[in-house]
């Protein structure tokens, strides 16, 4: 009788554990679970938060219609379950590429947002920081091969997309097609007795075709540095029907202004509708103390309107140019752009930036022009793959003439900045 009960209350007692391991392994899942839903919400927040590229050039309220678009995105993708919410990753990753127009707001729109984009300035800040050191060490390894061969082999360039136009001097001024790259080359002709000191720029559609563009060169009588911008290659003249536009700099050649071929304010109409506009306006930062390194350049342009257009500045006189706007801060309806700072690299003992095969050889004229918000969106790329050519690619918001005139006031020699 004593052996049976010990036996029940052995059996008893196995039953009492094992139901008590199932309702700890039963708890052990259910807390599981809530962990990854509650880090599934967070992933599909953070995605939503991301400004589309195209918010920081858009004038006019366009970012706020973007913003709550994103809201409501959130909301629904934070409903669905795991494998919806990597689809809806995918389509908001499509969706900032797709749309780089709404990537820059003009300056009043810009004050309102700046508690808010702060943290995603950090952020994007990082990761560059982490993309120029991986670009940094790919180039080392190809410096490395180089030096191995005996031969140079020359790098084929990606081509541009097949451009089609009507008119030269529209397709020069509107701004880049959104999505698209225009890839172009700009070759220097220093032949002849007065062209060492005055040489003629070219701008050419770098593919097999070589569409002609633009031509520029620098005025001889001027007491500043002005460069006349004209598409027809052998009429470079003040007064051509060819004559679309022109680069003049300060004293000092640090401050540069672009304008288009309209009419001197002093000439123009009342309602100043047919005055020259100011395209844009590039600043080079003057380095007092000597050293040596990249130049570092701010770019001010226009802000775009509806329907892709750039919204007019048409000032009066100097005092209410790009130039005097950006010293007083005053940023309304224009874009402040900056070049992207290369990363040292102790083995080829360089500063390195990733130009995606588009430039072979090192120079100081060498530099990227992005936004703050955007480090990744290249806006404009200039640099060198021969002694008298040099490759130039722009996108949206900028046009062939805003890029040409940028790449052009780079070949201007600044004493004060090197």
């Amino acid at each position: 009788m004593m052996t049976m009960m010990r036996k029940r209350l052995h059996k008893r007692r196995q039953r009492k554990k094992t139901t008590k391991e199932g309702s700890d392994k039963d708890g052990k899942e259910k807390k599981s679970k809530a962990k990854d839903d509650k880090e599934s919400d967070k992933k599909t927040k953070k995605d939503t938060k991301k400004k589309e590229p195209a918010s920081l050039f858009s004038v006019n309220g366009d970012k706020d219609k973007s913003d709550s678009k994103s809201k409501k995105k959130a909301k629904s993708d934070s409903e669905d379950s795991e494998p919806e919410t990597k689809s809806s990753k995918s389509k908001s990753k499509k969706k900032e590429n797709a749309n780089p127009a709404s990537m820059f707001s003009a300056g009043g729109e810009k004050d309102k947002d700046k508690d808010k984009d702060k943290d995603k300035d950090k952020k994007k800040k990082k990761k560059a920081k982490a993309s120029d050191s991986d670009d940094s060490d790919s180039e080392a390894e190809k410096g490395k091969k180089k030096k191995g061969k005996g031969k140079k082999k020359k790098e084929e360039r990606p081509p541009s997309p097949d451009i089609e136009f009507d008119s030269l001097e529209e397709f020069v001024l509107q701004p880049a097609q959104q999505g698209v790259t225009v890839k172009c080359k700009v070759t220097r002709d220093q032949r002849g007795l007065d062209k060492g000191l005055y040489p003629t720029y070219y701008l050419h559609l770098d593919n097999e075709k070589k569409v002609f563009l633009l031509a520029g060169r620098k005025r001889k009588k001027s007491t500043t540095s002005n460069y006349l911008i004209s598409i027809d290659p052998t009429d470079l003249s003040r007064g051509g029907e060819n004559f679309i536009g022109k680069l003049r700099s300060n004293y000092l050649g640090t401050k540069f202004t672009v304008f288009d071929n309209a009419l001197h304010p002093d000439r123009a109409l009342p309602d100043m509708s047919n005055a020259r506009q100011e395209l844009a306006a590039i600043i080079y930062e003057t380095n007092v103390l000597g050293m040596k390194g990249p130049r570092r350049l701010t770019v001010i342009i226009p802000g775009m309107g509806k329907n892709s257009e750039r919204v007019p500045i048409r000032p009066r006189s100097d005092n209410d140019g790009l130039l005097m706007k950006f010293q007083n801060r005053k940023l309304d309806n224009l874009i402040e752009l900056h070049n992207k700072t290369p990363t040292w690299n102790e083995e080829t003992a360089s500063h390195v930036l990733n130009f995606n095969g588009r430039v072979t050889q090192a120079s100081i004229k060498n530099f990227q022009i992005v936004h703050s918000k955007d480090l990744d969106y290249i806006v404009m790329q200039f640099g060198r793959v021969a002694d008298d050519a040099f490759t130039l690619d722009y996108s949206y918001p900028m046009c062939a003439v805003q890029a040409f005139a940028i790449a052009l006031s780079s070949f201007d020699g600044k004493i004060t900045c090197e």
